[in-house]
């Protein structure tokens, strides 16, 4: 198994760069299988999240839309992926980030009664309670 950085994963899936997507499109072809199956940390997640939004402006449904096509190919294995789905759900749903709604969901998992936070947005779900 191998465990895929952020950049690669990006290049893969933005195919922007001719040199680099073609080496990350090589790489995961040859190292990816559904028996031996590429690994997206969390933090992977939260960093492509935030790389389509700022760095090619992509539309909250489309990274949405993305991030399920992550999640679905059995050729990748996604860190705690019930909860990534749970923060995908979430994110389709609420204003906050992906990465609150992970951070949420995670502590929830581990038997908090919540976490706090200053975001307002993110204190719109259930998992968070505002401080104010």
């Amino acid at each position: 198994m191998i465990a895929i950085d952020t950049n690669v994963l990006v290049r893969y899936l933005a195919q922007d760069d001719p040199a680099q997507s073609a080496i990350a499109s090589r790489e995961l072809k040859a190292a990816c299988s559904e028996d031996s199956p590429g690994f997206i940390s969390q933090i992977v997640l939260c960093e492509l999240v935030w790389v389509l939004q700022r760095a090619y402006g992509y539309e909250r449904a489309q990274i949405a839309k993305t991030l399920a096509g992550v999640l679905s190919t059995r050729t990748l294995h996604v860190e705690q992926e019930a909860l990534s789905w749970k923060a995908l759900r979430a994110y389709e749903r609420g204003r906050a980030d992906f990465s609150d709604y992970l951070i949420g969901h995670t502590g929830m998992a581990h038997r908090a009664d919540c976490t706090i936070t200053f975001d307002e947005k993110a204190a719109e779900h259930p998992a968070f309670r505002l401080l104010s």
